[in-house]
């Protein structure tokens, strides 16, 4: 394979923008600098006279959050497609061949911003400079939820039964520092089911149940400009349908608020009526009874694959 020197990158690069790459489109829509007061109030780094390599730079950990959400990226897979993708690397200002977040990093930054109750702040900060450039929150919104992965706890029985009981790492761990520091007590396990393709003889198959450890991220989406308007992060076990009152949001023009089945209660269509909001909710497929386009349970689908995510987080 030939080498490329750094004009056939440059090159590359401007083919790129050519084609319309959104990541340029989102760098000029929000300014990313304008968190920086945030993210350096919230997470407090050392002045490395201890050594050690220096930390990143916290808008641009910030950008990787938003590509690891805007592709339902894991961590793991995030440290891998940084480095292969040219867009990503421009995006986020890291030079070609130059140390990366691994998914370690990336996840600690995550989990610190959590922790620092950070998130609203700059949520606040976004979505006030999308009504600025005339991105208004218009069209109705659509809530959902995605899990992101954390690393699996090796825990005892007696060290599970603490971190139930809400004790701190330093708590549980006295005498480990450095094991309670790299311990995350705050993530839980839940499920997630995979729809099983129907048999051969036409009945349905079996759903798969994968655990999965980490934490939940539920949103609200403006559906004009598929923007995240509202996020709430919390533990992988947090059921979805109790988000609903988090993220839904009352400065949209349109009333009209989609989610999937987990959504739908009682008590949440009782208090969409309150909020003088339209609940587009949709319902279970009947037993027996297939799919079709006019089916409020393929309604929502639809919806996505309308919708483009620039999104952060």
């Amino acid at each position: 394979m030939r080498q490329t020197g750094l004009f056939g990158l440059s090159e590359h690069l401007k083919r790129l923008s050519s084609h319309g790459d959104p990541l340029e489109e989102l760098s000029r829509i929000i300014d990313f600098e304008a968190f920086r007061p945030v993210l350096v109030a919230a997470l407090v780094y050392g002045d490395g006279a201890k050594g050690g390599r220096p930390p990143y730079d916290r808008v641009a950990m910030l950008k990787v959050l938003v590509l690891a959400a805007q592709n339902n990226v894991a961590d793991a897979r995030m440290e891998y497609l940084i480095r292969d993708r040219l867009s990503w690397l421009r995006f986020l200002g890291f030079d070609l061949g130059a140390p990366t977040p691994d998914a370690n990093t990336i996840r600690l930054f995550r989990e610190k911003l959590t922790e620092a109750g950070a998130l609203d702040a700059v949520f606040a900060d976004f979505d006030r400079q999308l009504k600025e450039r005339g991105y208004l929150a218009i069209g109705g919104q659509i809530v959902d939820a995605t899990l992101v992965a954390a690393p699996k706890q090796r825990n005892t029985v007696p060290e599970k039964d603490a971190i139930k009981a809400g004790k701190t790492a330093s708590e549980i761990w006295p005498d480990e520092p450095a094991r309670a520091a790299q311990k995350d007590i705050d993530a839980r396990w839940t499920l997630k089911f995979a729809k099983a393709k129907p048999l051969a003889n036409g009945k349905p198959g079996i759903d798969i149940a994968i655990p999965s450890f980490g934490y939940k991220s539920s949103i609200s989406i403006c559906r004009a400009f598929g923007f995240i308007r509202k996020c709430k992060v919390t533990d992988g076990a947090r059921f979805d349908g109790r988000m609903l009152r988090d993220v839904v949001t009352n400065d949209n023009t349109a009333s009209d608020v989609w989610a999937d089945t987990a959504y739908r209660s009682q008590a949440n269509e009782a208090w969409l009526k309150r909020q003088s909001r339209v609940s587009r909710i949709h319902r279970k497929k009947p037993r027996g009874n297939r799919c079709s386009d006019r089916h409020p349970s393929t309604r929502l689908q639809h919806l996505y694959y309308r919708v483009s995510l620039p999104v952060p987080f």
